[in-house]
């Protein structure tokens, strides 16, 4: 086992990762709240732990990650109604097309996807445990509250101080016992609401205490003192929803949620938080029809998961440039490789590669020993002699191939990269267009092949000649 140190948000600082069960690792990260389509911030979130989890599996570690989906909540109902449709087929409709985002992107799917109606006995059961035991109370409503009097440690997780800003997160009830009490259960309004049957009369469970029940449902440790390892979400989940599952997880099952808790940083559009509410949302399914996916996660991935990404189309271009030199070196290594032939990789770069990733997913330092890996790879195949280039390129495809294992970038077949966004109509252009300057060439008509060639770099198009054809690439995207 190799160490690996994370960035604990409860702690503040950096810590060395010690497992509750050696060499196991258990994860849970806040899924999408699935009533409308994703955005860029789902896609950065996602990623962020995806990186994680293949930081930790190629450590040594096993790793079981759980992403939930919650399908039972106010923006659901609302988002149905509105569009005068059942809430599973409209809950069904927006997982589909988060798992097709995710999909896209190069995000590993999580081992188990628990969603919240298919727990809500586990839901009641919880609540029950916390009225049983002193912790919650229902108002004359039928509303249920955590008594977050009664849990000293409420606030230490997050440290965060009850100002106006958190204030206006909480929920606003008059029949609340204190300023920081949360739903539990939330009792039947009428026909414009949804509600299921339970113990304490028709209602639903409040959001926070999905992810706790989920948890013990299906991932905790039972005879620990935590129940898993690492909890994780975007930063705007800290407080409060993470600290309320922790608070309403201690007063339940007397014992802390999570080891260790990460959060990742925002997607900003013009210095602002991504935010539906603010009306700047940039919709993964829209950012997929102009850019490849690879292309989106290689941008995301740049910038470390716990600093703010300030997202712009120039820098995504800038960073596919990054993407541009894997593939080039890729397609150099496979056309001089022996055949049938596997190479090993170059274990002071994958180390090295490796070592960044473990100190907390220290992405600008890794890019940077890739960066300095592919020029050198490049002026080796330069300057060996043909068989000792042979023998390089294989084990240059096995270093990029643990880059592919490591970040998830470079997998594609670098001629179909290179033509990522060209449809079948300029494809065939193009290729009428090669014949034609061959045909020039050989009537050695230099004039028009020269023309071809530089009306096709007009459209972004770059031909490249070899001894027995000519190949192209798209140059911008």
């Amino acid at each position: 086992m190799q160490p690996l140190y994370i960035y604990d948000s409860r702690q503040k600082q950096k810590v060395l990762l010690q497992p509750i069960q050696e060499n196991r690792v258990k994860i849970y990260i806040c899924g999408p709240t699935v009533y409308d389509y994703s955005h860029l911030g789902h896609a950065r979130s996602a990623i962020a732990f995806d990186l994680l989890w293949r930081t930790l599996e190629l450590s040594g570690y096993a790793v079981q990650m759980v992403k939930n989906f919650t399908d039972i909540d106010d923006k659901i109902i609302a988002k149905a109604q509105a569009e005068q449709v059942e809430i599973q087929a409209l809950s069904v409709r927006f997982m589909a097309s988060y798992l097709a985002d995710m999909q896209a992107l190069g995000v590993q799917r999580a081992h188990l996807e628990p969603k919240a109606s298919e727990h809500l006995d586990a839901m009641v059961a919880m609540i029950q445990a916390l009225l049983d035991k002193g912790h919650a109370y229902k108002t004359d409503h039928g509303d249920i509250y955590l008594d977050t009097s009664t849990d000293r440690a409420y606030g230490t997780l997050s440290a965060h101080s009850l100002d106006q800003e958190s204030v206006s997160r909480l929920e606003d009830n008059p029949q609340k016992r204190h300023e920081k009490d949360f739903a539990l259960w939330k009792s039947y309004k009428g026909s414009n609401d949804v509600g299921y049957e339970s113990p304490f009369g028709k209602g639903r469970p409040g959001w926070h205490i999905e992810c706790s029940s989920m948890i013990f449902a299906n991932v905790a440790y039972r005879d620990q003192s935590y129940q898993i390892d690492i909890h994780g979400g975007g930063s705007d989940l800290f407080f409060p929803h993470h600290e309320n599952e922790a608070s309403q997880t201690r007063c339940a099952f007397d014992r802390e949620l999570a080891k260790y808790w990460m959060h990742n940083g925002f997607v900003n559009i013009s210095g602002e938080k991504m935010s539906k509410s603010l009306g700047n949302s940039f919709y993964i399914k829209d950012a997929l029809r102009v850019y490849d996916g690879e292309i989106l996660r290689n941008y995301l991935l740049g910038v470390h998961y716990r600093a703010a990404l300030h997202f712009n189309e120039k820098d995504l271009l800038a960073s596919k440039k990054r993407l541009d030199k894997i593939y080039r070196l890729k397609k150099r290594a496979l056309e001089l490789k022996a055949l049938n032939s596997i190479g090993t990789p170059q274990h002071d770069f994958t180390h090295a590669l490796l070592a960044c990733m473990q100190d907390d997913l220290n992405i600008s330092k890794a890019l940077s020993v890739l960066e300095e890996h592919l020029h050198h790879s490049n002026e080796q195949l330069d300057t060996l002699n043909k068989n000792a280039k042979k023998q390089r390129a294989q084990n240059i495809l096995a270093d990029l191939a643990f880059v592919e294992m490591l970040l998830g970038l470079g997998g594609k077949d670098p001629t179909l990269y290179f033509q990522l966004g060209v449809d079948d109509a300029l494809k065939t252009h193009i290729q009428t267009q090669i014949d034609l300057r061959l045909q020039a060439k050989k009537l050695k008509d230099f004039v028009l092949a020269d023309r071809i060639r530089e009306d096709l770099a007009k459209q972004g198009i770059s031909l490249m000649d070899t001894p027995t054809s000519t190949t192209w690439e798209k140059l911008c995207y």
